[in-house]
């Protein structure tokens, strides 16, 4: 009975959430992309991406980065792909239960998305000139699994991962040629082992988000608990030829640690910081030096996404429930402690997040579907971030054909000027 209350409580936070609120390409007709502005900057420094993830037609939103970190949408790409929305009941936002279905690598000028209901990975060439111009990159190819949820680049773009959290689950890689698109690598197709379905059940008992160790040798993936079971981050190693290993290592979270979620590298430490709904965050050790730690977040209510600030050197985390941004410290000793919250418009739905350097200054983006907009961040200093826009979706996607719905927005990602 307890066990069923604690799952009921977590769900809930999740529904109540949603109810508050020139390179070689292949290219693409007209009719797949939807302008948003009459006329796009080509004076933006960059641009940030998320997804529609709609049943009928999957599509890529595009919106400039403007000097001074704001933002102004700019098109709505297809993807030639399908959305889906995972079991969950009642419904509600963060569709995928996941963080990174959509990232972007700025060494490789490549953008790339799920497509998890047609079990598809869709790749695009990224105009470094004008970044929300995106061609596509031959056609979205199959993600060997079902439910693919999240992705992940190898550092220099030359690589993509994806995690596929269905009834057919685990990790598949790809090479990424920037003519022909993507080709499937040998020997990394692998399996998590999940007793899942398609679509993905959860959130509790779901797989979360891909990412690279900071030395590109580890592919790591994260998987939520059932409660009272503690959930998992599971480790492939990597070789040179971007072969997997057969099977992964099972790295369970620390004491209190239930639902890790994302991941986000702690850098020059064999460390990640890992989002965790069930108490608030934890730190995983990685080099067996035994200093994991979970962190309780005081009125938490499913705190579930994260990034990295470069210039103030912290974590950012959202809570879908309380709409809430928590700052974290990591020290050298992994040590962590919350250095400020901020809090967001009530029941706006906090979700995926991204953290862009622009013009010396880092800013985050942080979509937030329960109010249909992406709210902008201006992070100064340490426990000094400063809201500065509200990017309101609702209007201009009407305007331009677009359908999005708050059950169904999901990603964030960005790519800044070189």
């Amino acid at each position: 009975m307890q066990l069923s209350l604690k799952l009921t409580a977590l769900v809930s936070v999740f529904f109540a959430a949603g109810l508050a609120a020139a390179a070689p390409h292949s290219g693409q007709s007209r009719s797949e992309t939807k302008m948003m502005t009459s006329k796009s900057s080509r004076n933006a420094a960059g641009a940030v991406y998320f997804i529609t993830n709609e049943a009928d037609e999957n599509r890529i939103i595009a919106a400039s980065i403007n000097s001074d970190g704001t933002l102004s949408l700019d098109r709505a790409v297809a993807t030639r792909g399908t959305g889906s929305h995972g079991i969950t009941d009642p419904n509600g936002p963060d569709a995928l239960f996941s963080q990174g279905a959509i990232k972007a690598s700025a060494k490789g000028q490549v953008l790339a998305t799920v497509n998890p209901g047609s079990n598809t990975v869709s790749l695009f060439f990224i105009n470094p000139n004008q970044p929300t111009q995106i061609d596509r990159l031959g056609e979205p190819v199959s993600t060997g699994g079902e439910f693919p949820m999240s992705l992940a680049f190898s550092s220099d773009g030359s690589r993509l991962c994806v995690l596929n959290g269905g009834a057919v689950n685990g990790v598949n890689c790809f090479a990424v040629d920037k003519k022909t698109g993507l080709k499937a690598l040998p020997n990394t197709l692998r399996s998590l082992k999940l007793n899942q379905t398609t679509p993905a059940t959860g959130p509790p008992g779901s797989a979360s988000h891909l990412v690279f160790s900071e030395d590109g040798k580890q592919l790591m993936a994260s998987v939520k608990g059932v409660p009272p079971t503690p959930g998992m981050i599971a480790v492939w190693d990597v070789s040179g030829d971007g072969a997997l290993s057969a099977d992964f290592k099972a790295v369970a979270p620390p004491q209190g640690g239930l639902l890790p979620f994302s991941m986000t590298v702690v850098p020059g430490k064999n460390a990640v910081l890992s989002t965790d709904p069930g108490v608030g965050f934890d730190v995983f050790d990685l080099s067996g030096a035994n200093k994991s730690s979970a962190v309780k977040i005081d009125g938490q209510s499913a705190t579930c996404w994260s990034s990295f600030s470069t210039k103030t050197g912290n974590f950012y985390l959202t809570d879908i429930g309380t709409s809430i941004v928590t700052e974290v410290n990591v020290d050298d000793n992994l040590q962590a402690k919350i250095v400020k919250q901020y809090p967001q418009t009530n029941g706006s739905s906090t979700i995926d997040n991204d953290i862009a350097t622009v013009n010396g200054k880092d800013f985050m983006y942080v979509l937030a579907p329960g109010a249909q907009t992406v709210e902008v961040l201006s992070l100064d200093s340490p426990g000094n971030a400063k809201h500065i826009q509200t990017l309101k979706l609702a209007g201009p996607t009407k305007a331009a054909g677009v359908t999005i719905n708050t059950n169904n927005l999901q990603g964030m990602t960005s790519f800044i000027r070189q």
